[in-house]
């Protein structure tokens, strides 16, 4: 298939145009710089910031049971928990949490595509398809890359999930092409078929 015959690009956003890893990191070292200087924290900091680099990339989220913010916050009080133990400091863990995310949100920048998606737009419709928690998955608007895309779509705020055939079409219908004409740039097989 030439991209003659491809009418839209879809792309996904983690791991493909950001690099989360890397962003996640920044954020954990300042949160360890934090815990070393302020709080006293040794090695400490650092193990505290490894299990929540952890729980995140097991995270189940549930939008009916929570909020993202209540989750993570409560992520980085049973780390803190599981390694200094103590009474829970409601404090301590809310300024964790967000200078981890407002770090990570600093430095969330889309990789060297720019110029790429450029010369995309001249032939092709552009849509950023993106999976997770709506409240996370729309502070994309930080990597400023809106202007690049004709439509985005969160799965978090659709009926079904990639890979659900229904999202697809949901998407192929704000472009108006068909399935047919299209093309998904994502990470994980498992994720688009």
């Amino acid at each position: 298939m030439g991209l003659s015959q491809v009418w839209a690009v879809f792309f996904d956003l983690d791991n493909i145009l950001i690099d989360m890893p890397r962003v996640s990191r920044k954020g954990m070292l300042k949160v360890i710089k934090l815990l070393q200087s302020k709080y006293h924290f040794k090695e400490e900091a650092e193990v505290i910031c490894d299990k929540v680099q952890i729980k995140l990339s097991k995270e189940c989220f549930h939008p009916s049971n929570t909020c993202i913010t209540d989750l993570r916050t409560l992520q980085w009080e049973e780390a803190i928990q599981e390694t200094k133990g103590g009474a829970a400091n409601r404090k301590l863990t809310e300024g964790c949490y967000f200078l981890w995310k407002s770090t990570y949100l600093q430095h969330m920048t889309l990789a060297d595509v720019k110029a790429m998606f450029t010369e995309l737009q001249k032939e092709v419709c552009l849509l950023l398809l993106t999976n997770g928690e709506r409240q996370t998955q729309r502070e994309i608007e930080a990597c400023a890359c809106l202007s690049y895309f004709d439509a985005i779509v969160v799965d978090g705020e659709q009926k079904e999930e990639k890979p659900a055939p229904s999202i697809f079409y949901y998407s192929c219908d704000l472009l108006g092409v068909q399935p047919g004409d299209c093309v998904m740039v994502g990470d994980t097989l498992e994720t688009y078929i």
